[in-house]
């Protein structure tokens, strides 16, 4: 993961990189029952060079306290693309695409039992248009290097900010994730 986080940090390939403070590869621990996975990194990301640190990122630690799971313990927390778009945008597909190998890669060294995949992170990893209410509460699958690693989409925490009534939605999707993990 080292050679690979230097690998992103030298990586000129979408242009993100010439606005950005920090490249933001991800944290957590290998082997982890949860690997989450995000869409991009936010201005306080950017800042530290570590993904979900602000208000979201706490919203993401409550919700995996909630299941008994954290970066120290069980998680490994990512993004689609390793550098923050300009004003926080949607990442465009030139660049999700440009950091795709980099994201592979990395589940690859990981190694996760399951996926977390927050918000519009789940349609790039599904490769779908599908609405996320449509997603929740089916168990997909990532398949990297030829092994199925089961995938829950729930919505981005950060949206649980702005719409706690979602967060019984969320709740289920986190029950359906300890089941997949095999943490139930």
């Amino acid at each position: 993961l080292t050679t690979l986080a230097k690998q992103i940090a030298g990586c000129t390939a979408c242009g993100l990189c010439r606005g950005r403070q920090q490249a933001v590869p991800g944290e957590g621990i290998m082997q982890p029952s949860i690997m989450v996975i995000g869409e991009a990194p936010e201005a306080l990301d950017d800042r530290e060079g570590r993904p979900f640190v602000d208000r979201p990122g706490l919203m993401l630690d409550n919700m995996l306290t909630a299941i008994q799971s954290s970066r120290a313990h069980n998680v490994y927390v990512s993004n689609m693309v390793k550098c923050r778009p300009p004003g926080n945008r949607n990442p465009k597909p030139i660049e999700l695409q440009a950091c795709k190998p980099f994201l592979m890669r990395q589940i690859e060294l990981v190694r996760p039992f399951s996926i977390l995949a927050v918000g519009r992170a789940a349609q790039s990893l599904l490769e779908t248009q599908e609405p996320l209410d449509q997603l929740r509460q089916v168990t997909h699958s990532l398949t990297v290097v030829g092994q199925k690693i089961p995938l829950i989409v729930t919505y981005h925490p950060a949206l649980l900010l702005n719409h706690p009534g979602e967060k019984a939605a969320v709740w289920q999707d986190l029950q359906l994730l300890k089941t997949v993990s095999g943490m139930s």
